[in-house]
């Protein structure tokens, strides 16, 4: 009598450690993907206040540098053309972030355009506004380069999560993918100079 129940022990003991280590592998890649994603949303969070900050910047300038109108539509070319570029959280992958990351980088090419134009209006560089967006600018400069390391170290954390032996299998087998790194433009790597 006591071996039948020894072996259905053994085995419920096998089944629950096999359900406990599936269900757990799995859990952890939803909570590593979902850590990328958030990390992916703040990165999106600063290019969008950048984004906002820009209208204002633009106007101040308009108003000192009226004639340097080619330089100031590039700057609002260049801006729609960025904010319309999204890129989906789940789709994370490596053309889809080339195309964020070469629009953002033609928007602080024509942002460091529009900062060098200033320097030719001694007026202009002493305007409260224009020193305060500048100084804003700066400080969302700082905080993309934040956001996007962070971004990196979670994928970094998650794919070679996903790719250990034997996750690998699991999250073949649920449709967990590799997320591409966010990698700068060779243009971009330098944020714009907006110090005087």
């Amino acid at each position: 009598m006591r071996k039948p129940a020894f072996r259905i022990a053994i085995v419920a003991v096998v089944l629950i450690g096999l359900y406990a280590f599936f269900a757990g592998t799995y859990n952890r890649m939803v909570q590593l993907d979902e850590n990328v994603q958030g990390a992916w949303g703040q990165v999106e969070n600063q290019y969008q206040r950048r984004a906002d900050l820009i209208p204002n910047l633009v106007n101040t300038v308009k108003g000192y540098a009226a004639h340097e109108q080619a330089t100031l539509t590039a700057v609002i070319e260049a801006r729609a053309k960025a904010t319309q570029i999204t890129v989906d959280p789940n789709h994370l992958d490596e053309a889809a972030l080339k195309r964020f990351s070469a629009a953002q980088g033609e928007l602080s090419s024509a942002l460091g355009r529009l900062m060098a134009v200033s320097e030719s209006y001694p007026e202009l560089k002493a305007n409260e506004n224009f020193l305060m967006l500048q100084s804003q600018l700066e400080g969302t400069e700082n905080r993309i380069a934040v956001e996007r390391k962070r971004f990196n170290e979670l994928v970094n954390v998650y794919n070679g999560y996903i790719r250990h032996f034997p996750n690998n299998f699991f999250a073949q087998a649920f449709g967990f993918q590799r997320r591409a790194y966010f990698e700068a433009d060779k243009e971009s790597e330098k944020a714009p100079n907006v110090s005087f």
